[in-house]
């Protein structure tokens, strides 16, 4: 799978709004059949960054996201909100979905 991590910085008029702001990029691309996980959250320790976790399938279903019109809607409609360019790491690793943490392991309950 194509694993990505970004840092999104968000210009701190916006902070608040941004689930809202790229709410329709990240139910569109939730849509794809490639895309295998969207998802946002915010720094605890800096309002106005937002860190993306996102994966897909494999180098077509990538390939098929950065070509689709709701990436292009993203790339002309989010930047007026960020505050510098979004930092990412993108690999591809060997698996296809999250692996448990064995090192914090939680035994079953019954």
């Amino acid at each position: 799978m194509i694993f990505i991590t970004a840092k999104f910085r968000i210009r701190p008029e916006y902070a608040d709004q941004w689930p809202d702001i790229a709410a329709d990029f990240t139910a569109a691309t939730r849509d794809e059949p490639g895309c295998l996980w969207f998802d946002w959250s915010r720094s605890i320790d800096d309002p106005t960054e937002y860190v993306l976790v996102e994966a897909f399938r494999d180098d077509a279903a990538g390939a098929a996201h950065v070509q689709s019109e709701h990436f292009r809607a993203a790339q002309r409609t989010l930047p007026p909100h960020l505050a510098e360019t979004p930092r990412i790491v993108n690999a591809t690793v060997p698996q296809d979905d999250w692996s448990l943490l064995g090192e914090m392991s939680v035994p079953e309950k019954g």
